[in-house]
């Protein structure tokens, strides 16, 4: 024992004295967050934390330069001597002495304009001149928030897990990473984590990784909710401005030109505040600048600031990014906040020779209990010092985890949250034990009662019992039901599931269900059932189709091979037409009745579209991510689909075993799905899909291929790529060969904020194509354009659309749409 504790002594002393420490201020004694630190003529670096503090490691004694560089401010070399650890060497950094005498002053062009060309022209190799490297990555989180409600809609918020004080303020999230980047061009870059932290868990992972926080100048635009634009990208002149503030010389002699951002309209997709460049070079010395949420259209935000610096490296003739600070404040809802990513990066290794097989899809790893590094591997490794209040928030919530992960303290909590309330009558009930991690809920009949004109008024209770086996894992054991009653055809229906996720890596998942429910003839109308009830009673158009449906299932899926995802059904059913038995209305109309349940015809009360029967049914499925990377954290896998490559679905339906046997058949189908990104022009979203049917010519109706029709001018579920806009639901089901595609282009400002006037309401013109082709009908098309983005204030997930459809070459409706955009 009393050597372990020599030994630890030792360690802590040797970490603990191989430190250059110290704080650094303005003149004016103000703490300088983020300022660059690097011993001179090596890769060795680090920034200071928001108290202006800074720890860098040194391997031995000996005579050092220590640069300090931060933008706005003359960097400063110091030269010291070291004889013995630890060394403290505070700096004061004085402002820049920022003027125009340096600049010839052209009365044909604005100065600004001549050095940004020139910084334009010389983006691409830019952009390229980093082939491959080695670095060591360390980033932070922080989220705080700011006297948080206590109750929203009459619920309680509770005190995030401890996080906020009597004043309900703290911090809510705090974390941090230290990586191992390594990239080679144009491979994305591939990050292993070496230690993850988070307060209040010790057995958390941090989501801090580097590609989140990548934002490259160089890029014409990239993504921080909308696609930005860069203003060194080649049409930065379309949305800036620009404004020679001044120049200074850095250390090295370079002559750095401060340049003003103002966005040429307010709500374009540009950067306010200032970039720094380097004349002659042409190259990025720095970023400060600012966005608010509105430009982009993140409602909730109010400004994100983003603040990098760059260091020369002579080996590579080339500026490097070493320093970045992310900023954002936030608010809605009352809750009121502000959050910080800190990176910095070190240690340089360029041109590695890497193994041929170094590169894979994985983009992210965790090693091995990398979460459990010790308080003194993160006192000697930590790049960037914690402060006072996060110092203090670890130890706080750290203490406060034992307590709450305890089984006494878990099982107050639940005896209190466990108690029924009023309030439980609309909104359901559940019952906790999280020190088992087990869950039941029940829901409301209240909340699911409906009406249709098979059922009359319905309603439904859903109840479910979960138990996860690990934290933080998606393996569980879930069971669930539904039980429905109809009170007009007074039947009950109920069924039952029970599903359990298994595996962590592939999520593989297999599933047991069955019993008796309606169901539509095109069971993907999830919104319809809501959208029926009120058109139902207040207009007398029931759109709702159902049949019944008793059934035993059995459901499996997983993802076989990277980018390969395998889901599969086999079911018996025993099918039966329903019929009309209720009329009600809260605004009968004189001149219109209820049709029918008969899709076919609505006409046709009383006749049903097919025959009762029992079948057996499979389904095969697969989804192909060609070019998929991954992460991979301790607890499951995270797919990034490519998305240059468009997603590939194929499909096999087979009805078999029938008691009709002219409703067994075959179904072979394919769908395309692409997302691309355009840059400053949009995104561009398209849907192709077609099958086959084979031995199909006499199948039930529940069996045809459905089009997502649309009757209600209403979108709830913000579906516009699957579905079409005004098709009546089975004007076109068929069970012949078909085809069909959707295609949508958002526009994101592109047009409508070069418009005065209109640009200043931050709306995004959206324009759209349907098209479906089956046998024996003439080809139906759907143009539309539409706004959205459209609300008030911070709330703003409206879209309205005008479409005009058409059947061959004549037009068959044309209306306004109304809905939801998320």
């Amino acid at each position: 024992m009393k050597y372990s504790l020599l030994t630890l002594f030792s360690l802590v002393s040797t970490f603990a004295f191989s430190q250059i420490t110290g704080t650094v201020t303005s003149d004016n004694n103000t703490p300088l967050a983020v300022v660059n630190i690097f011993i001179e003529d090596t890769y060795t670096g680090t920034t200071t934390n928001n108290d202006g503090n800074y720890l860098l490691e040194v391997s031995k004694t000996g005579d050092y330069t220590v640069t300090f560089q931060y933008l706005g401010y003359k960097t400063l070399k110091k030269k010291v001597t070291i004889d013995k650890f630890p060394f403290v060497l505070d700096a004061v950094l004085s402002e820049e002495d920022i003027n125009l005498d340096e600049v010839v002053i052209n009365s044909e062009e604005n100065p600004a304009n001549a050095i940004m060309r020139q910084t334009i022209a010389k983006r691409k190799d830019n952009l390229n001149k980093l082939k491959a490297f080695r670095a060591e990555f360390y980033s932070r989180g922080l989220l705080k928030m700011v006297d948080v409600p206590e109750k929203v809609l009459g619920q309680d918020v509770g005190d995030f897990d401890g996080a906020l004080d009597s004043t309900r303020t703290g911090i809510v999230y705090l974390s941090e990473t230290i990586s191992k980047l390594e990239y080679q061009a144009p491979k994305p870059i591939k990050e292993t984590i070496i230690a993850s932290k988070v307060s209040g868990d010790s057995n958390g992972f941090s989501f801090n990784n580097a590609t989140d926080v990548e934002f490259n100048f160089y890029q014409n635009t990239f993504e921080l909710g909308s696609e930005i634009v860069s203003p060194v990208s080649d049409f930065a002149f379309n949305y800036y401005k620009f404004k020679l503030v001044g120049t200074f010389y850095d250390d090295l002699g370079n002559l750095i030109n401060k340049i003003e951002l103002l966005p040429k309209r307010k709500n374009d997709k540009a950067f306010g505040g200032f970039i720094y460049i380097v004349e002659d070079q042409w190259s990025l010395f720095g970023t400060d600048v600012t966005l608010t949420g509105q430009q982009a259209q993140i409602p909730a935000v109010d400004l994100f600031t983003i603040k990098q610096t760059f260091t020369y490296y002579d080996t590579e003739k080339s500026w490097i990014k070493t320093t970045q600070l992310f900023d954002f404040k936030f608010g809605i809802f009352g809750f009121n906040g502000d959050g910080r990513f800190t990176a910095a990066y070190n240690n340089y290794e360029f041109n590695p020779n890497f193994e041929a097989k170094n590169f894979t899809r994985e983009v992210l790893s965790f090693e091995d209990n990398a979460n459990k590094k010790d308080s003194i591997y993160w006192d000697t490794k930590r790049p960037v010092p914690l402060t006072n209040l996060e110092a203090n928030d670890y130890v706080r919530r750290d203490s406060i985890q034992l307590i709450r992960e305890s089984k006494p303290y878990l099982d107050s909590v639940d005896t209190v949250n466990n108690k029924f309330k009023f309030g439980n009558i609309l909104g359901g009930y559940s019952y906790n034990n999280s020190y088992k991690k087990t869950y039941f809920n029940i829901s409301s009949p209240i909340s699911k009662l409906a009406y249709n004109t098979v059922q009359g008024w319905n309603g439904t209770v859903s109840a479910s019992y979960s138990k996860y086996f690990k934290d933080d894992s998606p393996e569980y054991l879930r069971l669930s039901s539904n039980i429905n009653y109809g009170e007009s055809d007074d039947r009950l229906r109920a069924i039952g599931n029970i599903s359990y996720r298994f595996d962590k890596k592939n999520r593989a998942r297999i599933a047991l269900s069955g019993g008796s429910k309606v169901e539509q003839f095109n069971p993907n109308l999830s919104s319809l059932e809501l959208l029926n009830t009120a058109y139902s009673l207040t207009a007398e158009k029931n759109y709702l189709k159902i049949y019944d449906r008793s059934f035993a299932q059995i459901d499996y899926s997983q993802e076989l091979l990277n980018g390969l995802q395998l889901s599969t059904d086999l079911s018996y059913n025993d099918r039966k037409p329903l019929f009309n038995t209720s009329d009600q209305a809260w605004y009968p109309q004189d001149n219109r009745d209820y049709t029918s349940n008969n899709p076919l015809d609505p006409t046709a009360n009383g006749v049903a579209s097919f025959d009762a029967h029992n079948i057996m049914k499979l389904n095969v499925n697969t989804r192909i991510n060609f070019g998929q990377n991954y992460m991979s954290y301790p607890f499951g896998k995270y797919n990034l689909p490519n998305s240059k490559i468009p997603t590939l679905y194929l499909g096999y339906e087979k009805g078999f075993g029938s008691s009709n046997s002219n409703y067994n058949f075959d179904q072979f189908k394919g769908m395309l799905y692409q997302r691309l990104n355009l840059g400053n022009k949009g995104d561009l979203t398209y849907l192709a899909k077609g099958g086959v049917f084979n031995n199909a010519d006499n199948i039930a109706f529940v069996d045809y291929h459905h089009f997502n029709g649309n009757q209600t001018n209403v979108v709830l579920d913000g579906n516009y790529i699957n579905a079409f806009k005004i098709l009546p639901y089975y004007a076109l089901s068929t069970n012949k060969a078909y085809a069909e595609i959707h295609a949508e282009h958002n526009f994101k400002g592109y047009i409508l904020n070069k418009i005065p006037l209109l640009n200043k309401l931050n709306f995004n013109l959206v324009a759209g194509f349907n098209a479906a082709a089956t046998n024996g009908n003439k080809p139906y098309t759907e143009y539309s354009l539409g706004l959205s983005n459209l609300g008030w204030g911070k709330m703003r997930f409206l879209r309205v659309d005008y479409v005009r459809a058409y059947q061959g070459s004549g037009l068959v409706n044309d209306t306004f749409m109304f809905g939801f955009s998320f």
